[in-house]
């Protein structure tokens, strides 16, 4: 185990845990809700440092990041548990895991320098801090981060966006780029559906706007719970008033076969994606992208002020027509990292 950082001690065995949110009132033996922190004597640990669960090159449109260095490849990791507990979770099996300790235990020990040596020998240009929340393992991100930036690579999150504001300010020197999951504008679906709370969501997504970090937002399509035309209105409206129009929208299709909880719901049609592409466009974004639709023209990239083809997608697969993140007819700056 690894002390953590992100705490403050209350009186002389209990703590709280200042690292998401949920701002956790943690007794001596207990966990937090994320599972991954232990008060032990009155010090906070974490049982993840050092202990990934997935370790992947993936193509970085898989996160998905859509404008930064597109057709790189980003070496991807995650640990278990999470601090939020999103019935729709796809990747359950790790952030729900509740044998978090002894996992610990029986797996070999990965050091930060083994994790940027991985990438750099896979010739990847990033890191990619996914597949569950990277907020609960901070300690271990933000040593990863540091060595990264000195071995020239990027740092990419893929995050609830539940970090707590001294979570935030450690990690906007190191971070480069994020993608963000916002799920709804209601807050009753995030108390019920995932335990957690809209507005400081909304919150942070405005400081890393204003900060230097490249931000991406997906939203998911759950029919009947994140599928309203009224919420998705609100939605593209906060990104494209609060935020910023030429921050990427990704909306992506939800599959309950492989879902937590929700696996008797139905399965995000086309038409159910379309229409929240309309939405966006309408709000006057300029890069809304319909994920899961390898193929589909809403996947590609153009020009918002000539209409020029600029990225074309299938799947992971892409062929670019930009100059460098300009448009190649008009020359307007696409806010494409490149």
């Amino acid at each position: 185990m690894t002390e953590g950082k992100f705490y403050k001690k209350l009186g002389h065995e209990n703590l709280q845990c200042q690292l998401c949110q949920h701002y956790c009132f943690i007794k001596d033996k207990k966990e937090g809700i994320c599972r991954a922190r232990i008060n032990r004597g009155g010090k906070l640990y974490s049982l993840v440092y050092g202990f990934p669960v997935a370790q992947n090159v993936d193509p970085v449109e898989k996160k998905p990041l859509f404008h930064y260095y597109p057709g790189s490849y980003t070496y991807s990791f995650g640990t278990l548990g999470c601090n939020l507990h999103c019935a729709n979770c796809q990747n359950w099996q790790i952030s729900q895991a509740k044998q978090v300790e002894e996992y610990g235990k029986k797996s070999a020990f990965i050091s930060p320098e083994r994790i940027v040596n991985e990438a750099l020998s896979n010739g990847c240009r990033s890191i990619a801090y996914t597949y569950n929340e990277p907020t609960i393992f901070t300690e271990y991100a933000l040593d990863i981060m540091k060595l990264a930036r000195e071995n020239e690579l990027k740092n990419v999150w893929v995050s609830n966006g539940y970090m707590s504001r001294a979570c935030l300010s450690a990690i906007i020197p190191y971070l480069d780029a994020i993608n963000v999951d916002l799920k709804s504008m209601s807050e009753d679906f995030y108390k019920d559906y995932c335990g957690a709370r809209l507005k400081p969501i909304l919150e942070n997504l405005k400081i890393l706007n204003d900060s230097l970090v490249h931000l991406e937002i997906t939203s998911l399509i759950i029919p009947g719970l994140t599928d309203d035309p009224v919420m998705l209105n609100q939605l593209a409206a906060f990104i494209a008033v609060e935020l910023d129009l030429n921050i990427p929208w990704h909306i992506s299709k939800f599959s309950p076969d492989i879902s937590w909880k929700l696996k008797k719901a139905a399965a995000t049609s086309d038409e159910l994606v379309y229409t929240a592409w309309e939405i966006g466009r309408e709000a006057g974004l300029n890069f809304v992208y319909a994920g899961n639709l390898p193929g589909d023209e809403r996947e590609n990239t153009y020009c918002p002020s000539c209409g020029e083809l600029a990225i074309r997608r299938f799947g992971y697969e892409i062929e670019r027509f930009d100059n460098h993140g300009r448009c190649d007819k008009c020359d307007k700056d696409l806010e494409i990292f490149s």
